[in-house]
């Protein structure tokens, strides 16, 4: 009988630690509660499950830990952390201070909690007040420096750090000036490290793209594959296939992909959404809904992807049925689903469809609007011409609106020739940051389409006086692994000869078809014959023109800019559609538009 006892006990011990390990917390309970005798490590078991559990169940773990007999320093350090883990630093700083006895461990617990809950400074009293300190010790309090953005302190500790080989030290440091926009000093760390390990390389991976220097996060990605000792996870590939997102990078984006299916790893959920939202932002939503079909398991997060992806193609239809069938499998949605669905409703003019989604979000499915679903409502009126209501909606907002509702308005206020409506927006948008560029240039245009030549001047020495910065449009497109950029009227590229020859001839036929240039898209007081010239050399139709004379007939072009399409280069895109009998994928700063056979995908809904 002890002997079937024991037996049943380590069994239940090994299923227990075996489900904490996959979190499956409910069968880790059903396993502990098998056990004939439970030790106090049995409990910590569970308790560690609690504590590691999304969100901590920091109730359950309570439970548990008030009914251990005899708990010991490890009960009370897993305590400590599910206390943190669910954002409960009163509760922890109480536990703390009730321990009968403390290790390091219960020391390092609390430092690294309270830096991660931005309580540093109180981190730093308890570490310099420890009776002992290891590895660990230095690495929370660099961090924890690091994170809430004090590089001076964060370098003073890591001088001091007794161990200089560890890994984990160099990059909290290296992280910490990749989020601080130091990105040559995160550089020279990086490059000085005496030992790296993956998390070392994912930090510059991760730093460099979030910097904006995609480029440098693709050359480290190479790096790894070929020469590091480590191999990317799933961190590592979601940083560099956002990185190929926002470089547009769509054929490095497929080696990525080729790349993964040599590996586990391409079955893993995060590796699946992040290439499915990869072929999305790149243009190619084909091959989006491809990879998506074939996923085994999909939650939420993968929803959304593909969900928005229809909506940033203009597929509203296609994105409202994928939200339903969603629905219809159980998967709950959450904020970010509403914001894609929004999205597609503003995309494909359902007003209706979005206006109910709103009205019923938090009731139906207990979704609290929040200021990113605001400013898709304002986009959605705005677009049906709506701007009356659109501009209650602002008014009545239970928060201070998001610069994009106002940058909204102030946009349909240049279609709608709203003079009343553009200076509201355009006044909320500079009160809220005197250094927007946006709101003036958007008001610049909308009094120059109304030939107000002399507000277009006020307006301009309005933004030399507060010393702002016009963003430059540019426009880019990736020619055999090159990415090709130019700006409007650009005079460096070395095949401009070419380019203005084939944009000429376009133009002659464009002509013959009935095209005529849309001059309120030319923001200048200047002849009319210079303004025709100048649409014609406008960023977007310079990208065009490479990508003809560059690819071969009937290919694909996949053009991408940096601010929203211009309406005389979206009516001749339209048209060189036909003439090339080509497809022209064009993305913008709010959506895709596929041209094809002189239609586009919006239906002149944009």
């Amino acid at each position: 009988m002890i002997g079937r006892r024991l037996r049943l006990g380590v069994g239940a011990r090994y299923l227990t630690t075996a489900a904490v390990r996959r979190g499956d917390l409910a069968g880790a309970a059903e396993a502990f509660a098998s056990a004939p005798r439970k030790t106090t490590a049995d409990y910590n078991r569970l308790l560690a499950g609690y504590a590691r559990s999304p969100g901590a169940r920091l109730a359950d773990a309570r439970h548990l830990f008030g009914r251990i007999p005899h708990p010991d320093v490890v009960s009370y350090n897993t305590l400590l952390s599910c206390h943190f883990a669910g954002g409960d630093v009163r509760g922890a700083r109480e536990l703390f201070s009730a321990m009968p006895d403390r290790d390091v461990a219960s020391w390092n617990t609390m430092v690294s909690g309270l830096s991660r809950n931005g309580a540093v400074g109180e981190a730093r009293a308890l570490f310099l007040a420890m009776p002992a300190r290891n590895s660990v010790s230095w690495n929370a309090m660099v961090s924890g420096f690091a994170s809430a953005g004090d590089m001076g302190m964060a370098e003073e500790c890591f001088r001091d750090a007794p161990d200089k080989e560890d890994a984990v030290l160099w990059t909290a440091m290296v992280s910490g000036y990749m989020d601080a926009g130091d990105v040559d000093k995160a550089t020279e760390l990086f490059q000085e490290m005496p030992v790296r390990n993956l998390v070392s390389w994912n930090a510059m991976v991760a730093g460099y793209v979030k910097n904006s220097r995609t480029d440098d996060a693709l050359m480290v990605f190479k790096t790894i594959v070929r020469d590091a000792d480590v191999r990317p996870n799933e961190s590592t590939l979601s940083s560099v296939l956002l990185g190929c997102s926002n470089l547009s990078a769509l054929g490095f984006g497929r080696q990525v992909h080729q790349w993964c299916i040599k590996l586990p790893l391409s079955r893993r959920i995060t590796v699946g959404t992040s290439l499915v939202s990869m072929y999305c932002k790149c243009g190619d939503l084909e091959g989006a809904c491809k990879l998506f079909s074939e996923m085994r398991t999909r939650d939420v997060v993968a929803w959304n992807a593909m969900i928005s992806g229809y909506a940033q193609h203009g597929h509203g239809q296609e994105a409202i049925n994928l939200f339903e069938k969603m629905k219809a499998q159980g998967v709950k949605p959450n904020w970010i689903t509403f914001v894609a669905v929004l999205t597609a409703c503003i995309h494909t003019g359902f007003c209706d469809f979005g206006i109910q989604c709103f009205e019923t979000m938090q009731e139906i499915y207990g979704v609290k609007p929040r200021a990113d679903h605001y400013s898709c409502m304002v986009d959605l009126l705005c677009r049906a011409g709506l701007l009356e209501r659109a501009v209650c909606l602002i008014r009545s907002m239970p928060f201070e609106p998001h610069p994009s509702a106002y940058g909204t308005l102030l946009a349909a206020c240049r279609v709608y020739k709203n003079l009343e409506f553009a200076e509201f927006a355009a006044g909320k948008l500079i009160q809220q940051n005197s250094h927007n560029a946006g709101a003036y240039v958007q008001l610049a245009n909308i009094y120059a389409a109304a030939n107000q030549w002399a507000e277009v001047s006020r307006v301009r020495r309005w933004m030399k006086d507060n010393a702002v910065v016009k963003t430059p449009g540019y426009s880019w497109v990736e020619i055999k692994g090159v990415v090709h950029e130019f700006r409007s009227n650009d005079r460096l590229h070395p095949q401009l000869r070419l380019i203005h020859e084939r944009l000429d001839w376009l133009e002659e036929r464009m002509k013959a078809m009935g095209y005529a240039p849309d001059l309120d898209f030319v923001l200048h007081d200047v002849d009319e014959s210079l303004k025709v010239q100048m649409l014609m050399r406008h960023s977007e139709k310079l990208a065009i023109a490479f990508g003809l004379i560059s690819t071969a007939p009937g290919l694909t072009l996949r053009i991408f800019k940096n601010l929203r399409v211009c309406g005389d280069c979206h009516n001749a895109a339209k048209l060189i559609s036909k003439i090339e009998d080509r497809e022209i994928i064009l993305r913008d700063t709010t959506r895709f538009h596929h041209f094809k056979g002189g239609h586009c995908s919006c239906g002149g809904y944009w």
